[in-house]
């Protein structure tokens, strides 16, 4: 059986284009047949957002991939405002099932209040953890993770990990979780986050690394080589 990687990746339609510049970035570089779930809204039945204070479509639905994925197997969700510069075989290599989550654990204060469309963007313990998630999707302490309860909980709870213990959650290297603006310029790193706004917006149209994004965005128009 070949192997696959299984992705889910946030979607938005006010950004729609982030989500296919990513996936673009992925395909083009990974050496395994990768499988991709977008978190449209509009297609999670049975899941009902009732959320008041999102900031996009997929702030609380990417904590529903272990149910997506029926809790068994493995699998990474991804916000949708990032490119992949490595092999994604290399963060799927990281897998560790003494693990019910690897994530990257940011430890840092925001340089903005705002960010993109005019959100709100304050500091709050493991900030952006859960913006890139190696889901072991079978460990037991994930079945609680249903679209009731989900809905049903705050963002307080749900982006904390508060369903595990300190010990549950492995770390993943920096480099697969780069987050553009916050972090100094780093243009090897294998996964940049464009966390403040993705440079399709105009306020962030020549952020840190955007000219990144934006060659891979003409990838994704007119098939042109990064």
């Amino acid at each position: 059986m070949v192997e696959k990687i299984n992705m889910v990746i946030g979607f938005d339609q006010r950004e729609s284009i982030a989500y296919h510049t990513f996936t673009q970035s992925i395909m083009d570089k990974s050496s395994l047949p990768v499988s991709f779930t977008p978190l449209a809204i509009n297609t999670l039945k049975g899941y009902h957002e009732t959320h008041t204070d999102k900031s996009n479509d997929f702030i609380y639905s990417r904590f529903l991939t272990p149910y997506l994925n029926a809790f068994s197997g493995w699998a990474i969700f991804a916000d949708g405002d990032m490119i992949c510069q490595s092999d994604i075989k290399e963060l799927w290599d990281l897998r560790d099932e003494s693990k019910a989550v690897l994530v990257v654990k940011h430890d840092y204060k925001t340089k903005a209040q705002k960010k993109y469309l005019g959100n709100i963007n304050k500091d709050y313990p493991k900030k952006n953890w859960s913006s890139l998630i190696l889901w072991n999707c079978s460990h037991p302490k994930h079945r609680l993770l249903t679209p009731d309860f989900i809905s049903n909980q705050t963002g307080k709870f749900l982006h904390r990990f508060s369903w595990l213990e300190d010990e549950d959650i492995g770390d993943l290297p920096k480099d697969w979780n780069w987050l553009a603006i916050e972090y100094p310029e780093n243009k090897n790193a294998k996964l940049i986050h464009y966390t403040l706004g993705t440079p399709c917006f105009k306020e962030y149209w020549d952020c840190d690394m955007s000219d990144i994004w934006h060659a891979n965005q003409k990838r994704v128009i007119c098939g042109m080589k990064v």
